[in-house]
């Protein structure tokens, strides 16, 4: 994980060391994704969040799109 100021400075990042850009979230989403992926991990009831449900995490934060899609994700609307 990378820590950036701006859109620009990760643009100005990605030049600089030619790589392609992956997916950016905000500092805010970063700390959501967090209480949502580890609120329960004490709980004698855990368990590990099956791909629908950890694709569900990640979109109610807004992290949508291909960078995003786990492997085994299904399509919403397949075409």
């Amino acid at each position: 994980m990378l820590l950036f100021r701006s859109e620009q400075h990760v643009e100005r990042w990605c030049a600089q060391w030619n790589r392609p850009r992956g997916g950016t979230l905000a500092l805010s989403q970063g700390w959501r994704l967090a209480q949502e992926w580890y609120r329960d991990r004490l709980s004698p009831e855990w368990r590990p969040k099956t791909v629908p449900e950890a694709q569900a995490a990640l979109a109610s934060i807004g992290l949508a799109g291909e960078f995003w899609k786990l492997a085994g994700a299904k399509e919403e609307n397949p075409r």
